[in-house]
């Protein structure tokens, strides 16, 4: 008996906190910082490619000779979009198309899939699944990622990133976001049909899934506007965010990031008064965490070159 009441309690606490976590998150998000933007008929990312920003990026990233030779045999990519004027964004990619091992980083199409669930009814707005949506995104926790995964099946989540909506996972375009197996020991897996892997992301579609977040295109503005809330202020701070929050340490931080053996990806989008960007990074290396923390530093360089 007492041990049903030291579980029931700690259940309580936890719907308690993750309500008022969520309260917090949603007016940071929708009222201090007016997200999503919902600026009309949006220009597809695609078409914002800026050869100044692509040739600055290129010329940045291969002065370093390990990271040119990490390039050129396809084991990094990086993507880069430049939000600091909403009236000229700029984006700018290497190895874009490069379908990748991301490890936890394709988390994202889950929060999609189950932000897409809850929208059709086909899953019921729980406290225990915003917790789990929360957990998933701040912590990158494999059990609330597992039970998110259960509820959907692997074929909505499928269904979701081939929405022809978004476009998240496309064969033409190289793949995409892919999520085809438990975040756990036992279970199926269901890889994608380039190269069969089972969590998958290429740089290019991880900056479009931001792109049309903070644009309010991913379910809807609201939907947007939530899943912002589950990623706003992550848990844990390495790769970009040990950076970013030394460089920038006012600005708020919408972030998924994983790791697995040598795979080391991250993704971010930052929004502060001085600095707004999307950034995206994929390692095949042992030193990648290292790498990834280093890339903020020279993408910073990059967009504040007026060369």
């Amino acid at each position: 008996m007492k041990t049903r009441f030291i579980v029931l309690t700690v259940l309580l606490v936890v719907v308690y906190f993750g309500c008022a976590n969520k309260s917090i998150n949603e007016q940071v998000v929708r009222k201090e910082m007016a997200l999503p933007l919902r600026t009309g008929d949006l220009i597809p990312l695609h078409d914002l490619k800026s050869s100044d920003l692509q040739d600055k990026l290129d010329r940045k990233l291969k002065k370093n000779t390990k990271w040119k030779r990490l390039i050129e045999n396809k084991k990094m990519a990086v993507g880069l979009v430049d939000l600091r004027d909403l009236n000229n964004i700029r984006f700018a990619s290497v190895n874009g198309d490069n379908i990748m091992y991301a490890a936890s980083l394709p988390k994202i199409a889950v929060l999609l899939a189950t932000a897409d669930a809850l929208e059709k009814g086909e899953l019921e707005e729980t406290p225990a699944i915003l917790s789990d949506m929360r957990l998933m995104m701040s912590r990158s926790n494999n059990q609330a990622t597992t039970r998110l995964i259960d509820l959907l099946g692997y074929e909505k989540i499928k269904d979701v990133l081939m929405d022809p909506a978004y476009k998240l996972y496309d064969e033409e375009q190289g793949g995409g976001l892919w999520v085809g197996k438990r975040y756990a020991k036992t279970g199926s897996r269901y890889p994608e049909p380039l190269k069969g892997i089972s969590h998958a992301a290429t740089a290019n579609q991880v900056c479009r899934f931001y792109y049309m977040l903070i644009n309010g295109e991913l379910v809807s503005p609201d939907r947007s506007s939530q899943m912002l809330e589950m990623m706003v202020d992550p848990e844990l701070h390495h790769k970009f965010v040990n950076t970013i929050e030394k460089v920038r340490p006012n600005a708020k931080l919408f972030r998924k990031s994983g790791t697995w053996k040598n795979f080391h990806a991250d993704s971010i989008l930052v929004w502060g008064k001085e600095d707004r960007f999307i950034l995206v990074g994929l390692l095949q290396d042992d030193d990648g965490e290292r790498i990834l923390r280093q890339l903020v530093l020279e993408v910073e360089d990059v967009l504040d070159d007026k060369s």
